[in-house]
């Protein structure tokens, strides 16, 4: 057990699980909705004494908090979360992001989760009407997280295309726009992506050409011409769509996610694959001058939620990782602006980049303009097997019942669960 420099046993947070990371952290949180300007000072400064970034695990989990608590209650979140990623997308390198998102993958199936299921999916939809109707045009938009995972879906996707497709049918042109919302990648970077996905599909064989929008700030007011979606005059030459989403749409403002949703419908898609992290961590805030105590426990709630999540990300990368691991690091640091912008940024901030929403709230929301497709047996044997290269005592699949209920407890798609707890959600639509 790791000894501390004063004695806290007198304080109800310090007993003898060792866990008092959780419970110091929510007492601050509880101060800091409450207003408790003495008790927030004294927290934070037992915070700061006994977190560490390269501690225990509850030494790293108070840390990676604390700096959002201490911005919470100062309310410098907007400015400091902006400096922050400012920073990091000044030092973006490929070689070391690369590096650290290979490595993530081959220890977990966080990122890949959602690639193996949307990938499937989408190629199914592309090839279900038979080798004779088939068109030969697939334009895949693609709203995703990239920025933390550098395109790296496609590879397997363009591989598996030309596997699948008959040596007596000419290989379909395959366009991919990739759209980075309210994030960007530097030039060198971004040059870099394209030319290694260029050069992988010459290899394959499959046609291919690749676009990329940077730093959009209002995914809803981006029009079919900035996706270079065109209305072909004849039928043949149309072009398939696609929409692909992984962990890119609680980028989105919460009041705006509607407006996006219709959006995508007016794209026509044949598909719309939708992959998100499982928590509901956005926060209700008050204005310091608010004296409206209709929620009140707002912030407390959301932070309950925040620090649920996170601790069972950071549980999972501390048995995945060795104890002593750059890429883990890495990934936990890029974990605490998420914290930072969840806890200290305003929801109508346009700094406010991370909004979570559980897949019964997503699926509300699609069902608005789209219909639950059924994931295949196909599609969720190929997600079976890659859970199957890993921790298989940890990490399961838990399947959502489909129905054409409108129900709003009604829930579509798979779900990835880590120590029976789910942590992802992917679903595919139509029209």
């Amino acid at each position: 057990m790791t000894s501390y420099p004063w004695n806290y046993s007198h304080d109800p947070c310090f007993d003898d699980d060792g866990k008092w990371a959780t419970k110091l952290l929510m007492e601050c949180a509880r101060a800091i909705n409450d207003r408790d300007s003495s008790k927030i000072q004294h927290l934070l400064w037992m915070l700061n004494e006994l977190a560490s970034p390269y501690g225990d695990s509850e030494q790293r989990l108070a840390s990676y908090f604390l700096q959002a608590l201490f911005c919470k209650a100062t309310q410098t979140g907007e400015r400091c979360y902006m400096a922050l990623k400012s920073v990091s997308e000044k030092n973006q390198s490929f070689d070391s992001a690369r590096k650290m998102i290979l490595k993530f993958q081959e220890v977990s199936p966080w990122t890949t989760f959602g690639h193996v299921a949307s990938n499937a999916a989408i190629l199914e939809a592309f090839l279900e009407t038979g080798e004779e109707n088939r068109k030969k045009k697939l334009h895949i938009i693609d709203i995703s997280n990239n920025t933390s995972t550098l395109c790296t879906q496609w590879p397997t996707f363009l591989e598996s295309l030309a596997t699948k497709t008959s040596v007596h049918v000419e290989t379909p042109q395959v366009k991919l726009t990739v759209v980075l919302v309210k994030e960007s990648l530097k030039g060198s970077v971004m040059n870099e992506i394209c030319k290694r996905m260029e050069k992988f599909a010459r290899l394959m064989r499959v046609p291919f050409e690749i676009n990329m929008i940077n730093g959009v700030e209002h995914l809803w007011m981006v029009t079919k011409e900035e996706l270079g979606v065109v209305e072909e005059e004849e039928e043949d030459d149309e072009a398939v769509i696609a929409v692909n989403c992984v962990g890119g749409l609680r980028r989105v403002e919460k009041g705006k996610r509607g407006n996006v949703i219709g959006m995508l419908k007016s794209l026509n898609p044949r598909i719309v694959t939708i992959v998100e992290e499982e928590s509901g961590d956005s926060c209700i805030t008050r204005n310091d001058d608010d004296d409206d105590d209709s929620d009140s426990d707002g912030f407390v709630k959301c932070f309950e939620e925040c620090l649920r999540f996170y601790k069972i990300y950071f549980d999972m990368l501390e048995e995945s990782f060795p104890t002593i691991s750059n890429e883990k690091l890495m990934l936990e640091r890029e974990c605490s602006r998420n914290i930072l912008s969840v806890l200290s940024c305003n929801d109508n901030n346009s700094s406010s980049d991370h909004r979570r929403e559980r897949g019964v709230e997503w699926s509300m929301r699609f069902r608005e303009y789209f219909i639950p497709i059924s994931l295949s047996d196909d599609v969720v044997d190929d997600v079976k097997a890659l859970i199957k290269r890993y921790n298989r005592s940890r990490w399961s699949l838990m399947m959502s019942s489909l129905s054409s209920s409108s129900s709003s407890s009604q829930v579509e798609g798979i779900y990835l669960k880590w120590s029976d707890e789910p942590v992802l959600w992917a679903s595919a639509w139509k029209p």
